[in-house]
């Protein structure tokens, strides 16, 4: 049932002539199977390291962790994670293909007559001989995307995915993403974006001085909203939409007040009636940026 199971998970970091650090202070986390978890919160906050325990990689202090049903130490869990790093560095004599060739072998994996060249078209990179050195931040991320998605993984541990990817390729991570869900993989997401993170993931932790402050799903972490802007084409008149409740704002849109889905679809409908027909309709109401304002101050998430 659960992709990962972390139970009191501390980490101190020692060092030799100054003050002991705590990264991880009694982190408790399930991450179901089949599902995108995203770890929100401030630089510091121990989400790196806490992604690091589910590889190894860091070995907690105190607690205990488990990576689909097995210790995350043992190969045969090892070799069914995908992991992409916040900081990936390459071979600078590598193409694209070597690379991911060189990762297929270092997986113990045999790819099929056309498969790395099919997941680097996947991940949006032209196959030819330009060497990794020369690509963009963005590039670099998508090359390191499809390094992890090798050998289709059950677990993905994705340290800023989209970091220097612009917009449009932040779309097609998405949607590779859900894509991933769909064929039953879980996805933990480590992202500073949050409008991204809280457009494709199931449940979200929010973490601060290497504690969970908050865990749950969108629905549960999101205070529900009663005030809507509104924006429509065709030819209802602003008298008509004002009697309805419809309150106008700069550059043509409208503010909306309804207590409930229901209402708020039953003014929705009154409005097409009168020849609106709808074609923005944004909640304004406490959304999961304001959550971690809320929790952690003004500081900019990561």
């Amino acid at each position: 049932m659960w992709a990962v199971e972390a139970i009191g998970l501390e980490k101190d970091y020692r060092r030799p002539f100054g003050k002991s650090s705590r990264a991880l202070a009694g982190v408790t986390l399930s991450i179901p199977r089949g599902s995108i978890f995203g770890l929100l919160g401030l630089n510091g906050a121990g989400k790196t390291t806490f992604i690091k325990t589910l590889l190894a990689v860091v070995r907690p202090s105190r607690g205990s962790v488990r990576v689909l049903g097995g210790s995350p130490e043992l190969p045969e869990v090892r070799a069914k994670i995908g992991y992409l790093p916040e900081r990936s560095y390459y071979p600078p004599t590598a193409t694209a293909l070597t690379h991911l060739r060189s990762i297929a072998r270092l997986k113990g994996l045999a790819p099929s007559p056309g498969e790395l060249e099919r997941l680097l078209e996947r991940v949006g990179l032209v196959v030819n001989s330009a060497k990794v050195a020369s690509y963009s931040k963005g590039m670099t991320q998508r090359l390191g995307l499809a390094a992890a998605l090798l050998g289709r993984p059950e677990l993905l541990l994705l340290d800023e995915p989209t970091d220097g990817i612009d917009p449009l390729g932040r779309l097609e991570v998405r949607r590779i993403l859900v894509e991933e869900r769909a064929r039953g993989a879980t996805v933990v997401l480590n992202s500073h974006l949050v409008a991204e993170t809280e457009r494709i993931a199931d449940r979200v932790a929010i973490l601060s001085g290497g504690r969970v402050l908050r865990e749950g799903s969108l629905h549960e972490l999101v205070r529900p909203t009663s005030s809507w802007r509104v924006r429509f084409a065709g030819a209802a008149d602003s008298q008509a939409l004002a009697e309805l409740g419809f309150t106008p704002l700069s550059g043509g849109a409208y503010s909306l007040q309804a207590p409930d889905p229901e209402a708020l679809n039953r003014t929705l409908e009154q409005a097409r009636a009168r020849g609106a027909w709808l074609i923005e309709l944004t909640a304004e109401g406490h959304g999961l940026e304001e959550e971690l304002v809320r929790l952690l101050g003004p500081g900019e998430p990561s």
